[in-house]
């Protein structure tokens, strides 16, 4: 049997559960989770060697319908752009669930290329044959190469996804390294890492004025030192960060550091401040500097 590879994009709404699917197909966390939408701002590639295949997925982040804004304007274009690139497409809804925001998604799935909806979730459902009829609504909807119903949080039925992915990939070399799972640095995924905390243990308001930036990176022998500066959009959102006594910043730090030590197998030495950036976020030339594409 030849050997198949290929990229394959992972979309869907905000908060439908892309992340979550990606790590849990690679097997490690590569990809920041949190119940917030616009959690994912980067264009994230996970790798999966099999025997027969490689497949490379790409999270992307989830298609903004609710906000302006040059961010939310930079993370469309991911989406658009992710979609223009790969061999087959992942769309991710939730199980019983379809919404206008689900409708614009699919809108943008290309043509010629193979689309897989998966439908996520299912350990949500209460009574299983609800699915039925939901399923066949999708299908009406668009002509799929496969329906999968699973959990992404329980993996459940993730298996069969890759299944009917195989077929659709191209034959060819792997792109990676067997022991590869993604093309993203140390410095990038602690980065994430620290900023996932933020999204994850703050209010509503605060997460999505914030980004993180890592001023300095050292791997020495068993511990790498990472100074990282969280950047907020408003003075009052800095206060609300660090908290009284700083105690909500060494909590936030406390938690990213046991994430970082396990991802890198190591000690890890973090200090954090949080620095005030104005209008950091509807800038074009302050998101290209801070890594968005």
């Amino acid at each position: 049997m030849s050997f198949r590879c290929g990229f394959v994009a992972i979309v869907g709404r905000p908060n439908v559960g892309k992340s979550t699917l990606m790590n849990r197909l690679i097997g490690q966390k590569v990809s920041i989770t949190s119940r917030k939408p616009q959690t994912t701002r980067h264009r994230i590639t996970g790798v999966q060697t099999l025997e027969q295949a490689q497949l490379v997925f790409v999270d992307t982040p989830g298609f903004q319908t609710r906000h302006g804004g040059a961010l939310n304007a930079s993370l469309n274009r991911t989406v658009k752009a992710t979609l223009a690139e790969v061999d087959a497409v992942v769309f991710v809804v939730e199980a019983g669930r379809f919404g206008p925001e689900d409708e614009q998604v699919m809108r943008l799935l290309p043509r010629g290329r193979p689309v897989v909806l998966a439908i996520n979730k299912i350990d949500r459902v209460g009574d299983v044959t609800r699915l039925l009829p939901f399923a066949q609504q999708m299908s009406s909807r668009h002509d799929f190469a496969a329906l999968i119903p699973l959990s992404a949080q329980e993996g459940t039925q993730t298996e069969n996804l890759v299944n009917a992915l195989l077929p659709l990939l191209p034959e060819g070399e792997p792109m990676f390294g067997a022991d590869d799972l993604t093309d993203r640095s140390s410095r990038f995924l602690v980065a994430e890492l620290l900023r996932e905390k933020v999204f994850r243990l703050t209010g509503d308001e605060v997460p999505y004025g914030t980004t993180v930036v890592i001023e300095q990176y050292e791997e020495a022998k068993n511990l790498v030192r990472v100074h990282a500066a969280i950047l907020v959009d408003r003075p009052a959102h800095k206060g609300m960060l660090i908290g009284q006594g700083g105690q909500h910043l060494k909590h936030i730090a406390s938690a990213a550091r046991g994430d970082m030590e396990r991802l890198l197998g190591c000690k890890v030495f973090l200090q954090v401040w949080v620095k005030v950036r104005s209008g950091w976020a509807d800038d074009p030339a302050a998101l290209r500097q801070l890594g968005h594409e």
